[in-house]
């Protein structure tokens, strides 16, 4: 691996080769690529691929992945002169990372590493890799930074940079970078890529006089702009999710400038930083040369290249827009590693925020290989701290000072659980054992840290717990002093890993594995019954997450009906408005369901006052708010310190929408089987969702008319079956093929 000898920002690096003669013509042409920073090849002045803000981010310390591109068409003749080229930025590796202002947690600057392997008819194999020999030049890029931006002077772009008519003046030497090879793994995370541009919808004028654009969609990428203008004039864009007064509400970053700068040509020029990303919905653009148009600028939209699987529709517009709103978050936040948020100092990957929206991921997305490639990443992190689950993967926390409150950084509830849940949501989605068989050690290794801090009682009621995170009663500033006690959730999720494990390891045929694991399952649930459940069936602390959890981890025999009666009864008093937070939220709706209160859940649901999942529809929300009050009903930023108006993990109720309310669901990890049972309420007239799952493309859709009658279709793919479950009506076993199937619905109580 190399670095520029003089390290000047965003290095490019190249070497010039002769493709070697006398061994017939280039059968295939691989170049290998990696780095720590950020890394765009070119070969002969041509990009090798569409990727973007590669290699991305895994655990650099055990993990560092490298693509494999075939350039058989870009590599010249034999005989002929070539040039390999590498352009360098900071990223994640030599850029700010965190709120704590540092940066460079992984290298002092950014390296590339190459590897060109060209095989010739005859078989012989020429190799030109990056060594001592190659040069460095600085490049027009002046400054880049995931969080701050980028600063670039077109005056000084070299096009010919990456050919032979580059220029040879100025070039310096290069240093080579120590690399463990044995850190060399294949990336299995799909790549990074532009996924579509949209157009501005409004230019507005800032009571300030300043110009801005509304792109009317919070989105994760970067501007393209088209300019021509004096030589040395400056364009400066800035960049946030929403407005405030009229002007860009950048408090919300923090110390993210979200800035990027273009120094003008002279000439026609198309400005696009490619190494550096912003979450916004608006830009501020100052320095433009006389009147800005509205064509002359698009944002490009960037993430994971994901293959779309689920989808869902329904009669009501709101429950349309929320949907859409998850699916924005999801996209916005999985920039090769799922994050919690994209736009400030931070865009971590928060496990806790994963651990719970995994399994919506899975439905909207194919996520397998991305989340595989995270969990890797996570068993690394975990395998070098004796088995603890760190709060982000990779973990660059493990170089910051933790915030006091948070004590001494451990394995925590429902964050640490990411080991567990994830790997069982992808089990549940796609079927494949080898998914369960790869975390297996991870998810062992969770469990049996977490038995290790249970108390002789048997409860996980000590050390620093999230709890229910953001619960809307918490202080703005204490996000984590919720009505929930820390010790039934913790404990709560205890149970739920021990008893997922238990089930992951009767998958494999590790038998005394389940048997173990299930024994510590029984001991933890027997433990929370006897502390936190009292005789008339009350949980401890008495709020909706303590009843949610404890219904749908499977915790209270036969308190189970009291237990939704009581969940019912708070919600209802709270005037059907959210009181959950992370813990909670993605339970709240099927603990309802589960115990007969399907009404109370769609009221839960349809809510439009704050807090609400609703309530920021109303208030223009085209993304899921980390907070259920991100923005006041005056149109004010929430006064806490942190806010986001692009965190994807309140969204898991999409989950619940998808099954309850399109009315699809795996019976059997899958969907070998699945389970179509639409269950309607709330005035919805019609759903349908569709779902392309391993075995092919299951569909339902239902209408209800004025007199009750529900009518369903259903479309069952090939080599599998589905139980039809309709109200009113015995279950129905579905084959292969299009049915439809009709029922009188009950009258809403």
């Amino acid at each position: 691996m190399i670095a520029a000898e003089s390290a000047p920002n965003a290095p490019l690096l190249r070497t010039r080769f002769t493709v070697e003669a006398g061994h017939g013509p280039v059968r295939r042409a691989v170049l290998h690529v990696t780095g720590l920073g950020l890394v765009e090849a070119f070969l002969d002045g041509a990009p090798v691929s569409d990727d973007v803000l590669a290699p991305g981010w895994s655990s650099y310390e055990w993990r560092l992945r490298y693509r494999s591109h075939d350039v058989t068409q870009l590599l010249a003749a034999p005989g002929a002169e070539s040039v390999l080229g590498l352009a360098l930025g900071n990223g994640w590796a030599a850029g700010r990372l965190t709120w704590s202002g540092e940066r460079a947690y992984y290298a002092d600057a950014p390296a590339g590493f190459a590897q060109l392997e060209v095989e010739f008819g005859d078989g012989h194999v020429q190799v030109v890799a990056t060594d001592g020999s190659w040069r460095s030049h600085a490049s027009a890029v002046l400054a880049d930074d995931l969080y701050d931006g980028q600063t670039t002077d077109l005056r000084l772009l070299d096009p010919a940079w990456a050919t032979t008519a580059g220029s040879e003046e100025g070039w310096g030497g290069v240093r080579e970078v120590d690399l463990d090879t044995a850190r060399l793994v294949p990336r299995l995370a799909p790549p990074v890529r532009r996924q579509e541009v949209l157009g501005v919808q409004q230019v507005l004028t800032s009571p300030s006089g300043r110009t801005i654009l509304d792109f009317g969609q919070n989105l994760v990428g970067r501007l393209r702009l088209r300019v021509r203008g004096e030589a040395g004039a400056e364009v400066v864009v800035r960049h946030a999710e929403v407005l405030e007064d009229g002007e860009l509400g950048v408090r919300p970053l923090r110390t993210a400038r979200a800035t990027d700068r273009w120094i003008l040509s002279g000439g026609d020029d198309v400005l696009e930083p490619t190494l550096t990303f912003h979450g916004f919905r608006y830009a501020e653009v100052t320095g433009w040369p006389g009147e800005l148009a509205a064509e002359d600028v698009e944002a490009v939209v960037v993430h994971s290249q994901l293959r779309r699987t689920g989808t869902f529709e329904c009669s009501d517009e709101l429950l349309n827009q929320l949907h859409s709103n998850v699916v924005w978050g999801l996209r916005g936040n999985f920039v090769d590693v799922p994050t919690d948020c994209p736009q400030r100092d931070e865009r971590l990957g928060w496990t806790g925020d994963l651990a719970v929206f995994a399994p919506t991921a899975a439905y909207l997305y194919d996520v397998s290989d991305l989340l595989r490639d995270w969990l890797a990443d996570l068993a690394a992190e975990q395998a070098a701290a004796a088995g603890k689950v760190p709060f982000v993967v990779p973990d660059v926390l493990k170089y910051v000072p933790h915030p006091p409150e948070f004590g001494e950084p451990e394995t925590a509830a429902v964050w640490s659980d990411a080991a567990v849940w994830v790997p069982w949501a992808l089990w549940q989605a796609h079927g494949d054992p080898a998914v369960l068989r790869q975390a297996y050690p991870s998810m062992s290794a969770h469990v049996d840290r977490v038995e290790g801090l249970l108390s002789d009682t048997g409860l996980w009621d000590t050390g620093f717990q999230f709890g229910d995170w953001l619960d809307p009663t918490a202080p703005p500033d204490a996000p984590f002093k919720a009505k929930a006690d820390n010790g039934v959730v913790a404990t709560a999720c205890a149970y739920r890993s021990a008893h997922t494990l238990a089930e992951a390891a009767a998958v494999l045929g590790e038998d005394a594995d389940a048997a173990r694991w299930g024994a510590l399952a029984e001991r933890i649930g027997t433990a929370f019954r006897e502390a936190y459940v009292d005789a008339d069936g009350r949980v401890h602390s008495d709020c909706p997450t303590v009843y949610a959890l404890a219904i749908e981890f499977g915790l209270l025999d036969g308190d189970v009906q009291r237990a939704g009666d009581r969940l019912a009864q708070l919600v209802a008093e709270g005037g059907h408005r959210i009181a959950t937070g992370f813990a909670g939220t993605p339970y709240v709706t099927d603990a309802l369901t589960r115990t007969g209160h399907l009404d109370t859940a769609y009221r839960l649901l349809l809510q439009t006052q704050c807090p609400s999942w609703l309530y920021p529809v109303t208030m223009g929300a085209t993304t899921i708010w980390e907070r259920w009050d991100s923005m006041l009903p005056d149109g004010s930023i929430n006064p806490g310190e942190m806010t986001s108006f692009n965190h994807y993990a309140l969204g898991a109720v999409a989950d619940w929408m998808h099954r309850t309310v399109a009315g699809i669901a795996a019976l059997e990890p899958g969907y070998a089987r699945a389970l179509v049972a639409p269950q309607p309420g709330g005035g919805i007239t019609w759903a349908k969702g569709a779902l392309d799952t391993p075995h092919g493309h299951l569909a339902v859709s239902w209408q209800l008319d004025q007199d009750g009658e529900l009518t369903v279709e259903v479309e069952v793919p090939a080599g599998t079956s589905a139980l039809l479950r309709l109200p009113g009506r015995p279950d129905e076993e579905l084959g292969a093929g299009t049915h439809t199937a009709s029922t009188r619905t009950p009258a809403p109580a």
